[in-house]
């Protein structure tokens, strides 16, 4: 009986390992097929296409095709592009430190990195660049351009500029250095004992930073409480989050879990040391763009019940990429795993891989999620970002100041008024008169801003198919008093939204003064999410009833 029982687990067991065999033969089968083909197509027309191909372009447009079917963060990286890899994991590279794009008049310095080469030498945001090392810019891409002004550092650039206001262009010649992104931009005490970190990003060492920022606030302010902002910080590397929960939970907490297809992609992080600062108080400022490692770690804030998290809902990303090499010193970024935070959830909001019959991607509705509890047995939800202990969204509309923005006018501006304006308050107290504003009026007409509301243009489109259907005559009344309205009053949005426009000329005028670090300053002045972090924080009970809230 025995040896009977034996030889059908041994015929079970064959049988199995032959079908999996059997799947993996046809699997190779198939990618060996579509190789051969894509290969064999592309020979043809190697040989009888009328005209010269630029075979790398068409392989790298293919290949390119080829993933723009998965999801946006798996992508090809040639070997042209090595550079940046080492910047996405490091935030350095070799270069001038400016941040360019191209207008109308050519490539243009957008913003220099205080303390940076482009700075130290004495470009200005709204120079134009003519020349990068004896080769005109005429028709460059921001790619190209950039290409060319990142090298090996100290390595000699040489620009040509044309500057607002001068007759005569600038010469500049100076060496490139090694660039680091700090991934804190700017830190303050907002209040008395409570400190506060912009974290840009997870590059390596982002945790060292924070540490060390924190540490530093303790010894000179004597902090007992932290407001963490990762607001518009698209993430980066995971170990970076864990680290720094590291330094506010007890050793051994997991923070989150990695789950793919294979063994490798599968992996549970933990904290692996004694916590540094483990009574200080935590609010984590998130928006809409605090995506991966950002949602990593407010989502593990919350989750644990360690801290507060303030703002809108975040982006809903719950996908992890790994960087593979590939052939001919090529890599490919590619998603490999979906994370899950302490509760258990994935976050990610948009199924990549189930789209509706006309190719849309779908979003994963909030009637659809699924119910977790923290660590104090708050309820939370899966499926569509991190929802914060304290909503503070505030109410936008796409306005007259927008479309001033998307045509780089306050930028053009502001270069005028640097080159009329020696200096300028700092920037907690800079405000622009209403005789300034009147100006920036003034050159808007001298511009011909114009612009139309994308409700026009949609009313337009809807016009068009009552006409073909026949209801543009019925309605003619209707259609006629709408026209009317949507017809934009120039001066009149503009004295409605005078305050936001000033606020998004102001920040581009300080930037040219203050840089980067003055252009924070300014934005916290009247910061809503910050404001609301410094009362919480201020409340114990509040704090303590957040973290408790919904518990029976």
């Amino acid at each position: 009986m025995l040896k009977k029982y034996c030889l059908i687990l041994i015929f079970l067991l064959t049988g199995f390992s032959g079908a999996v065999f059997s799947q993996q033969t046809t699997k190779t089968f198939r990618i060996s097929k579509s190789l051969s083909i894509f290969n064999s197509v592309l020979r043809e027309l190697d040989m009888y296409y009328v005209d010269t191909l630029d075979h790398d372009k068409m392989v790298k447009s293919a290949v390119d095709q080829m993933l723009r079917n998965l999801d946006p963060y798996t992508v090809y990286i040639p070997e042209t592009a090595s550079d940046d890899i080492t910047f996405m994991t490091t935030g350095e590279y070799g270069g001038i430190g400016a941040i360019i794009t191209k207008t109308t008049d050519g490539i243009c310095i957008s913003e220099p990195y205080e303390g940076m080469p482009a700075q130290k030498n004495g470009l200005k945001a709204g120079d134009i660049i003519l020349e990068i090392d004896g080769e005109k810019t005429s028709d460059f891409s921001v790619a190209d351009a950039s290409a060319k002004l990142k090298g090996t550092p100290n390595t000699e650039i040489r620009l040509k500029i044309k500057r607002y206001g001068e007759k005569k262009t600038l010469e500049k010649k100076f060496p490139r250095e090694k660039i680091q992104i700090h991934p804190i931009p700017f830190s303050n005490i907002a209040a008395p004992k409570i400190g506060y970190i912009l974290l840009n990003d997870f590059t390596e060492q982002a945790a060292m930073e924070v540490k060390s920022t924190i540490q530093e606030m303790i010894n000179q302010h004597q902090i007992e409480s932290l407001i963490l902002d990762v607001r518009n910080n698209g993430g980066g590397l995971i170990d970076e989050a864990v680290k720094i929960m590291g330094y506010f939970v007890p050793k051994g907490t997991e923070i989150v879990s990695t789950k793919g297809k294979n063994s490798q992609a599968s992996y549970t992080y933990k904290t692996t040391l004694e916590p540094i600062f483990p009574d200080m108080k935590i609010v984590v400022l998130v928006n809409s763009a605090s995506a991966s490692a950002s949602e990593i770690l407010a989502g593990a804030i919350q989750d644990l019940d360690r801290g507060v998290v303030i703002g809108e809902r975040t982006f809903g990303k719950g996908l992890v990429q790994n960087i593979r090499p590939v052939s001919y010193g090529g890599h490919v970024k590619v998603t490999t795993a979906k994370y899950y935070i302490p509760s258990g959830r994935c976050i990610q909001a948009i199924d990549y891989a189930q789209r509706n019959e006309d190719g849309s991607l779908k979003r994963v509705p909030d009637s659809l999620t699924n119910e977790f509890k923290t660590k104090n047995g708050r309820i939370v939800r899966d499926g569509g970002g991190i929802i914060p202990d304290s909503v503070t969204q505030e109410e936008r509309k796409i306005n007259i100041a927008y479309y001033i923005y998307a045509q780089n006018l306050y930028f053009d501006y502001a270069t005028r008024y640097a080159a009329q304006h020696e200096t300028i308050s700092n920037p907690a107290e800079f405000k622009l008169t209403n005789a300034d504003f009147d100006d920036f009026v003034g050159f808007l007409k001298e511009k011909k801003f114009t612009y139309t509301p994308q409700t026009k243009k949609y009313f337009d489109d809807l016009y068009e198919f009552s006409k073909l259907e026949g209801f543009d005559k019925e309605a003619e009344d209707e259609f006629e008093a709408l026209r009317t309205k949507l017809l934009p009053d120039f001066n009149k949005k503009l004295d409605e939204n005078k305050e936001e426009i000033l606020d998004f000329l102001s920040a581009e005028i300080i930037k040219r003064y203050y840089y980067q670090k003055g252009v924070i300053e300014y934005s916290l002045v009247n910061d809503i999410d910050l404001e609301t972090a410094i009362d919480i924080l201020n409340k114990k009970e509040i704090y303590h009833s957040l973290l408790q809230r919904g518990i029976k």
